[in-house]
Formats: structure tokens, sequence, C-alpha cells
């Protein structure tokens, strides 16, 4: 597919003046590397820090048409399984939509501002997410921030980088969001990020957004990064992909992402249930369930990539699970992937085998993430 037929970010120029290989992806073209190669890359953002553009994800805002922002975060808990009422000015919180059948739709970061919830959606479902909350939230204001692009930052000396254009990014922490100028735009900035990395995202008006990411480049630190080295970073750091880890037909239980679902809305808490597939999720967090997303560290130096099938054995006929994710691990120096296994065999150390090409590769399951995260507390 030609890129000229696809949708173009903010940065789109910029990408092309950094040299950056473009490729299709949700439909937008975008940056799969620069220069420099993705190992490189991905070894830059764990030494120093990288920008990445992702503009191409969908940015909301929600707001109660009467009430205020207690109003809003109720009216969303009807289609998440999180804790919204809870969420402090100032600080975000990552949850998923969820379908009747306890199924993921889409995963998300869900901000407080004032009055206001922020939302980031995945570029591939924000379509259909901001129909489902227009559909869903009568009660609230649904606004598409289409005239916002946003850079991530990510990286051991993101902090450094990004205070020689807003210095009171400093005072902020782990999922901390702040509205700050960043060389006179009006940003929406969190710490967090997609990486394992301490980092953050900056929410910029989409006129002022390849002037911003040239002065963030003028950083010693700080080079471009591409969608190569973002999937590397996120695998190893345990993230999941929506559409590879997590989909409609995985449930947050599977996916080893109960952290994200707060007593209040488990089974006995204040506000329990009432979003969509409660019963199936709820009864999981009570009862288990037959297979787990893992990580799996794989023997050799090749990869086992998405799809690959998982075994209990090497003469593959006692079948366990299948690979959502694999690449090559730059920090490792080895080959990293995740899967589902049945629960039987998803404790750390288990042993199994995957097939590539019709051949048995020894794997070895292994507690996520692979990197240590490094966040700001």
């Amino acid at each position: 597919m030609s890129t000229d037929s696809l949708l173009h970010t903010p940065l789109y120029s910029f990408h092309e003046d950094a040299g950056g290989k473009m490729v299709p992806f949700a439909g937008y073209a975008m940056p799969l590397q620069y220069a420099d190669g993705i190992m490189a890359e991905h070894r830059h953002v764990r030494e120093h820090a990288g920008l990445f553009d992702v503009s191409h994800m969908g940015q909301v805002r929600l707001l109660a048409r009467s009430g205020g922002v207690e109003e809003t975060a109720l009216a969303l808990e009807r289609l998440v399984p999180a804790d919204i009422l809870s969420l402090k000015n100032g600080r975000q919180r990552y949850t998923q939509f969820t379908n009747a059948q306890g199924g993921i739709l889409d995963d998300l970061m869900v901000a407080r501002l004032d009055d206001a919830l922020i939302l980031v959606v995945n570029a591939a479902c924000k379509a259909q997410d901001i129909e489902l909350l227009q559909n869903e939230l009568g009660e609230c204001l649904v606004e598409p921030l289409e005239e916002r692009a946003l850079l991530a930052l990510q990286g051991p000396e993101a902090e450094l980088a990004l205070a020689t254009l807003a210095p009171d990014v400093k005072e902020m922490a782990f999922m901390d969001v702040r509205e700050l100028d960043v060389d006179g735009a009006s940003c929406v900035i969190s710490r967090s990020g997609y990486t394992g990395e301490d980092g953050f995202e900056i929410s910029v008006p989409a006129m002022d957004a390849s002037r911003i990411a040239r002065a963030l480049l003028k950083h010693p630190s700080v080079k471009p990064i591409g969608l190569g080295a973002r999937d590397s970073l996120r695998l190893e750091a345990g993230l999941c992909l929506y559409g590879a880890d997590i989909d409609e037909n995985t449930t947050p239980v599977e996916a080893a992402l109960e952290w994200s679902i707060q007593k209040t809305r488990r089974k006995g808490g204040k506000r329990e249930g009432g979003f969509p597939g409660a019963d199936v999720i709820l009864g999981q967090l009570e009862n288990g369930v037959t297979h787990r997303r893992v990580g799996l560290l794989p023997e050799g130096r090749a990869p086992i990539r998405h799809d690959a099938p998982l075994y209990a054995d090497a003469a593959f006929e006692d079948s366990i699970g299948r690979v959502t994710s694999g690449a090559f691990g730059p920090t490792l120096e080895a080959p990293v992937a995740m899967g589902y296994v049945a629960v039987s065999h998803a404790a750390p150390d288990t042993a199994l085998f995957a097939e590539l090409r019709g051949r048995a590769v020894p794997a070895t399951v292994k507690a996520l993430p692979f990197v240590p995260a490094r966040f700001k507390r």
C-alpha cells in the first residue's frame, strides 16, 4: 500500500525530513524506523531518551451535560471495570472497554483534569470507541480532540530533556497529569508511556507539534524513534498490544490485567459490577480461568512470532496455547515472547515448546516484565 493513500499525522513532514521509513499502520503512514535502525533506536530509549509520534491514537474529552466530573466518572463506569469515580484530579488510570462476554473491545487511559475526563484510545479502535461513548453515554458530551497531536518522550533522560521546555515536569510522578506550557503551547502532559521506562506523553495542538518535536530533538539525549523499537520496547516491558495480545475474545483476567480492576468494582465492592461482561469477569476473579497470558523465553536466537502454536511436548501432541507477540529483545540480547497457555503450564519456569517452521523450540515461562520498569513513583 502506498503511504500516499493513508492518513497523515501532523508530524508526517517531520518524519520525512528525519529520514523515517514510512509504513502503513492502523490506516496511517507511520515511521517504522529511522537511519540508525530498530536495534539502535531500542537501545537509545533504554539508555537516553526517544521521541515517538503517537498522534494516530484517539484523544477524547468527556464532560457531563449537567453536573460535574463525578457524574461523568459514574457514566464511564458503565463501560469499563475500573474505579473512575475515585480518580483524583491530575491523575490517570488504565482500563478497558468490555463487551457482554467480558472480552476487551479496546484498552485505554483515563485522566481527570478539573471538570473533564480525557481518554486516550487505540488508533484502530478509535472510531468504534467514540461511537460507543456517544451511543451509551447520552448524559455526556463526547468531544474527539481531532486538532491535537500526541508525542511520547521515553527513557531515563526524558525528564532532563522535557524540563528544558517545561520545568514543572520535574515535580510529576508516574501517572500524574498536568496542563503545562511547552515552548509557548498549551499541552496536557502525563508521566506515563509504553516502554517500561520513565517518560511522558504530550498532547499538543496539532499546529505546534512539529515545532515542539524539533525543539525536543535539539536536546543531545533525544532521537526520533519508530514503531519497530516501540514494539520491542513494550514487549520487553510485558505490555499488551491490542489486536495481538488482547482482543474481544480475551478477558482482563485471562490477560493478567486484573490489577486494573479496583476493589470497588469487584464482588462486595461499593459499586460491584455494572459494566459489560461483569458476571463473566467477576466470576473469573472468584473462580479462576482456564488459560492465562504469560511471558516466554525461547531457547536460541530465533524469535517465535505471533500465532506460533505452543505445546507441552516436543512431539506436538499436547496443545496448550499460542504465541501472541514475539520479537528479538535487544536489552536481553535474546528472543522474548508473550502468549496464552493453559493454567496448568502458566507457572514461572515451566518448560514448554513452540512450533517454528515445523521444529520444536524449547521455551520457558517467565514472569513479566522481562525488563524491570523504571517509572518515577
